[in-house]
């Protein structure tokens, strides 16, 4: 985005916003420079809101005729208080709303925008019901507590956050060996590797099942008290894709109005976390198309709610279909026309690594033997990603990953003619152990001709919490569970000569924290155990990948 002309605004710097018990937030208004009163749109961040990303997007919005007002959250940047996460950012977020909504300069109209954090902290606000809040443009907003990692703790990865949100402004993450860190057992004291004390990090790996200290920060039960229109933006390969799709079908479904559920808008791309950051992600180049006018949709989107004007509405949902290259509005999500196909797991010499027999296809499963693998933590399956938690994984290439026998590969034949893959996808696994507790993941990869073996999506299911998260039940060694792993969504069109493969092992390492296959307590636990694992095919445990195919 190129700089605007400093001429197109009104700039206040550093106006102090009070909140209900005393402490102030800071903010940076940009007015245009026509005459008012305008419409406000808040974005609230912890990284810093006088920042070049932030603030040529607020020249963007003052030249479209919107005050648009750059706040740091409690305890970040120029504002007041203590920073604890989400904590307090939804009474901050109504108090910052009906601030901005009171001033001459504002028309009383107000829309929150911002990704990430600056997308949870919009949904945690809207339960709250600030009369003045119009609309949100939330960009690939993290969901409820357990829903993007379900392994009770947070992603190793994650520490990497806390660390550069430790003090007022952002902490260099460069020095940090990552990968050691990550290493590190305990659990709750990787942040003596670290070398910085973070007390929040020993805090939220503590609570290891939803207890009132998450409780209070969910939203996603709560789509029925939310009145607004929204506009969800994330893309297929955004590290927390999981909540953008639900946080839609939610509204479209429990929204508390006709008038909400009517005026749901997603926008999914080929994108990271990042969204619309350029054509090409990893070693993938999605074409032309993959880069949009995104600044343009949303100021459709806003027209149409903070200034009444009759503009052309958004599609319901627009999606990027992968392997086409190209956007495709759907009336619904997941797609009217998709059904749910089941790819059965099958072998008859064993599945482990891409060289054996595993095999996927619908036909359902006679009497084959089960796969067995071992599962050691001390080498643990690689998940391949950057070192830092920017962008946790992506298109990459796990045809090496692939060679390991402790991950079972199940391969379809190549396809003749071009399969259509559009919607949530899930497997339903049955698996046993010997350990007391145990990880099982999933990952599902597109077989290139080449070789080139692309990651699509992944997931886990933790054994502890095979029955929800609100209390752990360890497992009983040797017993064969039914296991549901959600495997998020998928918009594919699978090309002829391209194949499916499902891996199945029980690392993932360093996107989720290792089992260790003991049962102790999962941040305080540093003893290791190896477990053999089994994986069953048959026709009483008919272990199948539940695939969303539209044509």
């Amino acid at each position: 985005m190129a700089r605007l002309d400093p001429s197109v605004a009104r700039i206040l710097f550093g106006r102090f916003i009070p909140m209900r018990d005393g402490v102030r937030l800071s903010a940076d208004i940009y007015l245009p420079r026509q005459e008012g009163p305008h419409p406000a749109i808040v974005l609230r961040t912890p990284y810093v809101k006088s920042s070049a990303r932030y603030t040529e997007r607020a020249m963007h919005w003052a030249e479209d005729g919107y005050a648009f007002v750059l706040v740091d959250v409690r305890g970040r940047g120029d504002s007041e208080g203590d920073f604890a996460p989400y904590r307090r950012d939804g009474i901050d977020g109504y108090d910052v709303i009906e601030w901005v909504a009171a001033q001459p300069w504002c028309t009383g109209a107000v829309a929150t925008t911002g990704a990430s954090y600056s997308g949870r902290v919009q949904w945690i606000t809207a339960v709250t019901r600030p009369p003045h809040l119009r609309a949100m443009i939330p960009m690939v907003a993290p969901s409820d507590t357990f829903v993007e990692f379900p392994t009770g703790v947070p992603s190793p990865m994650d520490i990497c956050w806390y660390h550069m949100t430790s003090g007022r402004t952002a902490q260099d993450t460069d020095p940090v060996d990552w990968l050691g860190v990550y290493r590190h057992l305990p659990l709750a004291t990787m942040d003596e590797a670290l070398g910085r004390d973070l007390p929040r990090w020993r805090e939220v790996v503590s609570h290891q099942t939803l207890d009132d200290y998450w409780q209070v920060l969910s939203y996603q039960h709560r789509f029925e008290e939310i009145d607004l229109p929204v506009l969800h933006v994330s893309g297929w390969y955004d590290d927390e894709q999981i909540g953008t799709p639900l946080n839609f079908q939610g509204m479209v479904e429990h929204g508390a109005s006709a008038f909400a559920r009517e005026n749901q808008h997603l926008l999914m791309g080929p994108w990271g976390h990042h969204v619309n950051g350029g054509t090409r992600l990893g070693e993938v180049e999605f074409g032309p198309e993959a880069l949009i006018d995104l600044h343009a949709m949303e100021r459709r989107f806003l027209d149409r709610h903070l200034k009444g004007l009759d503009v052309p509405k958004l599609p319901p949902a627009r999606v990027f279909l992968m392997g086409e290259n190209r956007w495709q509005d759907e009336p619904i999500w997941p797609p009217q026309a998709m059904r749910q196909v089941s790819y059965f797991l099958h072998s008859e010499e064993g599945a482990q690594s891409r060289f054996g027999d595993g095999r996927l296809d619908v036909a359902e499963p006679g009497d084959e033997p089960p796969d067995r693998f071992t599962y050691d933590p001390r080498r643990p399956v690689p998940f391949l990603t950057d070192p830092t938690s920017a962008q946790i994984g992506g298109p990459d290439d796990y045809s090496a990953v692939e060679r390991r026998d402790d991950v079972l590969c199940y391969t379809s034949e190549p396809v003749t003619q071009p399969l259509d893959l559009i919607g949530p996808v899930s497997l339903v696994l049955h698996a046993s152990t010997s350990a007391p507790d145990t990880d099982f993941t999933a990952k599902l990869v597109d077989v290139w001709p080449t070789g080139f073996c692309q990651r699509l999506t992944d997931s886990i299911v933790r054994l502890r919490y095979r029955e929800g998260f609100a209390e752990a039940r360890l497992a009983t060694p040797g017993e064969v569970y039914e296991l549901a792993i959600d495997l998020w969504n998928v918009c594919l069109r699978l090309l002829p000569g391209h194949r499916l493969r499902l891996e199945v092992s029980s690392s993932a390492f360093p996107k989720y924290a290792l089992n260790l296959n003991t049962g102790e307590d999962l941040a305080l636990g540093t003893s290791v155990a190896v477990a053999e694992q089994e994986v069953f095919h048959d026709p009483a445990h008919p272990s199948r990948l539940l695939l969303p195919v539209l044509r």
